[in-house]
């Protein structure tokens, strides 16, 4: 299993257009195949700041979401509302207490 935090960063004058998005996308960014979690953060300090957090089974699970036409519509209409370009990170679990 691998986790993925995406680091987004809106105009904040565009954030609830970005929520909105999510809104509508969510269920089906959930029940793709491999996909076991999704959830949105906010950050505490800056509220135009978001993260992404989710669980794939595996890289190809990800990649193959990532070349699904969910993804490329959804990124079509949310990567013109930032103002910070995006930073990704696919992660393993080390160690767990």
């Amino acid at each position: 299993m691998i986790k993925r935090f995406v680091k987004l960063t809106f105009v904040p004058d565009k954030v609830n257009d970005f929520l909105d998005i999510f809104e509508a996308s969510k269920k089906l960014i959930r029940a793709r195949d491999g996909c076991l979690h999704l959830e949105l953060l906010q950050d505490t300090v800056q509220p135009n700041i978001f993260f992404t957090l989710s669980y794939w089974d595996d890289a190809d699970a990800l990649e193959m979401y990532r070349h699904s036409d969910l993804f490329i519509s959804t990124w079509a209409k949310t990567k013109i509302l930032f103002s910070d370009r995006p930073q990704a990170w696919s992660v393993t679990v080390v160690s767990e207490t």
